[in-house]
């Protein structure tokens, strides 16, 4: 904690040394994606554990994209920049379009075995929980963290290494699309947070509570999913999986500077630009660095 009040109190003295881009409004986009019944049940790479990762990530995604939205949206009227006010329109957007779509994803991956229906209740049961233990700045704080894990793992997870190449073609898509929007609107929440005048306190605190829940309820989760499936006891997948992370390419271990700069009192998200990375994405999977 002390460290924590040694960092608010220099935030207070140092101002961000990036500002979201003028005139970058998040674009809602409203794909069609072809899940046909031969698409392979371990579609990234013929590897369990790295398809359950992704799997036990999806079933977070439709309670945790709605529970963002109400955060900001909380807010919404005390925004006076017209800018930032596009920005969040666009955001609640692209926010409710990733819900739905990973809603229907994971009742197709139900179908072919891949259970989710639970998981996505006990993370649906965490979010009611915040909304009623949280204030409604710590719950924007909340979504300031999280929207901080998922850029960084759309912009130099996903779009960064091989991990859309080793995935069927037709899986693919969906989380190039998911990534290439994450990027786009990282800084919303924020920039959001910093115009209601959010502590800073509660804004680093808060990153320490997601530091902690992220992780384990993935974790428990690919868990979870490795059991019921009988995939529990390849060690080969564990092993491969570990390596991909933390080995070679070791692609969170990388993340970890990105993550830490999250304390400093500059911080803010677009001090790290991705947008020619996200551009590129976009030729490949959109079809148009505009689109």
């Amino acid at each position: 904690m002390n460290a924590i009040a040694a960092i608010t109190r220099a935030a207070r003295s140092r101002p961000a040394r990036a500002v979201t881009p003028a005139g970058l409004i998040p674009q809602v986009r409203r794909p069609e994606f072809d899940l046909s019944a031969n698409v392979p049940k371990y579609w990234w790479a013929n590897d369990p554990a790295r398809t359950l990762l992704l799997a036990a990530l999806s079933s977070s995604f439709p309670p945790g994209e709605r529970f963002f939205i109400d955060s900001v949206r909380h807010y919404q009227d005390r925004i006076t920049d017209p800018e930032l006010q596009q920005a969040i329109r666009g955001f609640i957007g692209q926010e409710a379009h990733h819900s739905r779509e990973h809603k229907a994803l994971n009742g197709y991956l139900a179908d072919r075995g891949i259970g989710l229906a639970r998981l996505e209740r006990e993370i649906q049961d965490f979010m009611d929980w915040m909304r009623k233990a949280f204030t409604p700045e710590r719950q924007l704080a909340h979504t300031v963290a999280v929207e901080h894990f998922t850029a960084l793992m759309a912009e130099d997870f996903l779009l960064k290494y091989d991990a859309l190449e080793e995935m069927d073609p037709r899986m693919a898509p969906i989380w190039a699309w998911h990534a290439i929007e994450e990027s786009e609107h990282k800084a919303v929440a924020f920039d959001v947070y910093k115009a209601i005048g959010g502590s800073e306190f509660v804004r680093l605190s808060e990153m320490l509570v997601v530091s902690v829940m992220f992780p384990v309820f993935t974790t428990m989760h690919l868990v979870q999913l490795m059991k019921e499936d009988g995939q529990l006891g390849n060690l080969k997948s564990w092993a491969d999986m570990v390596n991909y992370l933390w080995g070679k390419p070791g692609v969170l271990r990388k993340l970890l500077p990105s993550y830490f700069r999250y304390y400093s009192p500059s911080f803010h998200p677009w001090n790290h630009d991705a947008r020619e990375l996200v551009a590129k994405a976009k030729r490949k999977w959109l079809g148009s660095p505009n689109h």
